[in-house]
């Protein structure tokens, strides 16, 4: 099997982990910025969030791959895949990296008024990017899975930023 064949195999685990990664960061940077919180907290929260979601996301790949092969041999149908390992840390490791993105110009630009700015430039291109690559190893276009990835983690991006000036609101800010 080639390299396309590889990303192929692994497609979706690397589709979901980089997905929630860019989307669940940013949303722990969007609802920082909501809430009007300082920088250090994105990086504090966005670090948590890479370890302890990235994580849980590929323990349960591994978990789910396994419970499924269960239920295959249970029925005695023959094994999907043999490997869930190697599924969980593609989803830990596409989680981890991409999800590192939209903590990038927090790390990049120290003390700078547009770090929120420059973080929803890149999660953005980074969601188009993602998408647009799943379409190159697919029969998709390339452009439409990108905005398609785009205006998902748009709109949720949105809910994390309202959530947080919301809660902000009502605690009385901080």
């Amino acid at each position: 099997m080639g390299f396309a064949g590889t990303v192929r195999h692994y497609m979706r685990d690397l589709v979901y982990g980089a997905n929630d990664g860019i989307i669940t960061t940013f949303a722990v940077v969007a609802g920082v910025a909501g809430g009007n919180l300082p920088a250090t907290a994105v990086l504090i929260v966005g670090a948590a969030n890479l370890a302890a979601d990235g994580l849980s996301m590929g323990v349960g790949n591994f978990v789910a791959i396994r419970a499924h092969e269960g239920a295959r041999a249970a029925e005695n149908l023959p094994e999907q895949e043999a490997e869930p390992v190697r599924h969980g840390g593609a989803t830990f490791a596409a989680f981890t990296v991409a999800g590192a993105l939209p903590l990038l110009p927090y790390v990049a630009l120290p003390d700078s008024p547009e770090q929120f700015l420059w973080s929803i430039f890149v999660t953005g291109a980074s969601m188009f990017g993602v998408g647009a690559a799943r379409g190159t190893f697919t029969n998709e276009r390339w452009w439409r899975t990108g905005l398609q990835m785009l205006g998902l983690g748009a709109l949720v991006a949105a809910a994390a930023y309202g959530a947080g000036a919301l809660v902000a609101g009502l605690v009385g800010g901080a």
